[in-house]
């Protein structure tokens, strides 16, 4: 841990990332026969150095406004699981939304869940255009190159996207253990609704706690824009914040993603889905 000075000239403890050592994504190898490729948008919460902490505290950092807690542990654990490459990106959501489309007006944010973000205060046409070519566009080549290997090797594969949410949101108590998000492709996300929700212990969100139908994001522009079969899942965090909890719900989903794929078409190329 080190003293340095943040980028609004405030003194923080920081174990922030030199910029020239700095990678802003991580490639997992996996076997080429495997139908699926795991990815995770927000697996970190580093920053690089010239950031410093954007102005917040180290414990702001290590809420989930900075990272999806516990995703990039269940994605190592799954894609260990599965055998299957995995995609995770290496700098925190709060540097640049790689979820986000790159006109989104939330792919920087200046403020997130109550936490004014100094370091994005005044983040000009510039900055964000820095950005995004350092640290968004190089993670979603990396994403890209992978969907290229398995389709090379004669299978494109179903994407599988693994976030994580909060307990509560705004005082209320969000009532689902996982959710699955999707858009206008049922190959992947009906199958797992439906096999989740025989199981009479868990509240399986369909489209909840958000939306998947957001243009722009990761599972459109690598899934829908594609034409793969993709499903983002959501995991509640308190569920997966330790490693017995991660290695649980990997399990599970292991279990869930082997016994489902045999799927009719689940390795096609459908781009009638493409909007």
């Amino acid at each position: 841990m080190v003293i340095r000075q943040d980028a609004c000239g405030e003194s923080a403890t920081s174990a922030r990332v030199e910029e020239s050592d700095f990678q802003p994504f991580e490639v997992i190898e996996g076997r080429a026969d495997t139908p699926y490729l795991l990815l995770c948008d927000h697996a970190s919460n580093s920053l690089p150095a010239e950031y410093g902490t954007l102005g917040l505290t180290e414990s702001e950092l290590e809420r989930h406004i900075g990272y999806d807690i516990g995703a990039e542990a269940v994605t190592r654990m799954l894609a260990g699981r599965l055998g299957c490459p995995a995609v995770m990106s290496r700098f925190s959501r709060l540097l640049i939304d790689p979820n986000r489309g790159a006109d989104d007006p939330t792919l920087i944010m200046r403020l997130s869940d109550g936490a004014v973000v100094p370091g994005n205060a005044r983040v000009g046409e510039a900055e964000r255009q820095r950005r995004i070519e350092r640290y968004y566009e190089p993670y979603h080549r990396a994403v890209d190159g992978a969907i290229n290997a398995a389709i090379a090797a004669g299978r494109p594969p179903a994407l599988v996207s693994i976030h994580s949410f909060t307990p509560l949101w705004r005082g209320v108590r969000r009532p689902w253990e996982i959710g699955i998000l999707w858009d206008g492709d049922p190959r992947l996300p009906v199958p797992m609704i439906d096999m989740l929700s025989r199981d009479a212990a868990l509240t399986v969100g369909d489209n909840e706690p958000y939306s998947g139908r957001l243009k722009g994001d990761t599972m459109y522009r690598h899934g829908t824009c594609r034409g793969l079969a993709h499903a983002l899942v959501e995991l509640r965090q308190d569920l997966i914040a330790d490693e017995a909890g991660a290695a649980h719900w990997a399990g599970l989903l292991g279990d869930l993603l082997d016994a489902l794929a045999g799927t009719p078409h689940l390795n096609e190329i459908h781009l009638s889905q493409a909007a």
